[in-house]
């Protein structure tokens, strides 16, 4: 049974990396981010009690799926798809936000997103990921959010902006790239480039898409304003 909103209750953001907490941050927000790590995100949301909540947002950059998707791209979830199971997103907190950004210069895509507790690296895995859900892109939170979400009976929305295309590989070093924090392990990036784990080139490509969907959440969440703290109410 959803819950009704409470005027004084914040909406929790959950996020993957530091930089998506920040731009998340906000009157009636409380942020939550583990680092990219979807088993401690369970943890911590295991403990995170619901009472003061009005809604669950995930917010943050995702994988492509969709060919027809640049990196920069916006998706707004219709729904989650993980493992063998849907989660639908909130009509209501989805349409005030397609609401909001149709008034932008950011255009959102909506779709599906898939949820998955590895990093898709590989082109190969995204395709298969794709062929199998459905799904327009894919991050490690959104899944786990909205299954909090659900447990709770609170609304639930999602709002991705791609980074890596469908076609582009993601090299290894990506999945372990992250402090618990959510901030770029800078040494553990330099070891993998002189352990030839990775090329500059790579490197180079992953920060100009980096650079693209950061600048398209930037947009989002300045569209967004103080809205995005009362989207369920």
């Amino acid at each position: 049974m959803r819950r009704e909103p409470d005027e004084a209750a914040l909406v929790l953001a959950v996020v993957g990396l530091s930089k998506e907490a920040r731009l998340a941050a906000g009157p009636g927000i409380a942020v939550l981010g583990t680092g990219g790590d979807p088993r401690r995100l369970r943890a911590a949301l295991a403990e995170r009690p619901s009472a003061g909540l009005r809604g669950v947002i995930s917010f943050g950059i995702a994988g492509g799926l969709d060919a027809s998707l640049a990196a920069g791209d916006l998706v707004v979830a219709s729904g989650i798809v993980a493992d063998d199971r849907r989660f639908g997103t909130d009509p209501t907190m989805t349409a005030r936000i397609q609401g909001m950004l149709a008034r932008s210069s950011v255009q959102p895509v909506s779709a599906d997103l898939a949820g998955v507790d590895q990093a898709v690296l590989s082109v190969a895995g995204k395709a298969a990921l794709r062929a199998r859900t459905g799904a327009a892109a894919v991050d490690m939170e959104s899944h786990v959010a909205a299954a909090f979400a659900d447990r709770h009976g609170l609304p639930f929305a999602a709002i991705r902006a791609v980074c890596d295309p469908a076609s582009r590989a993601l090299p290894a070093f990506v999945a372990t790239a992250l402090k618990p924090n959510g901030d770029p392990d800078v040494v553990g990036v330099l070891a993998a480039v002189i352990a030839r784990r990775a090329g500059v080139r790579e490197l180079v490509r992953l920060a100009r898409d980096s650079s693209a969907a950061f600048g398209t959440l930037t947009r989002c969440r300045q569209s967004l304003g103080s809205n995005l703290g009362v989207l369920s109410a």
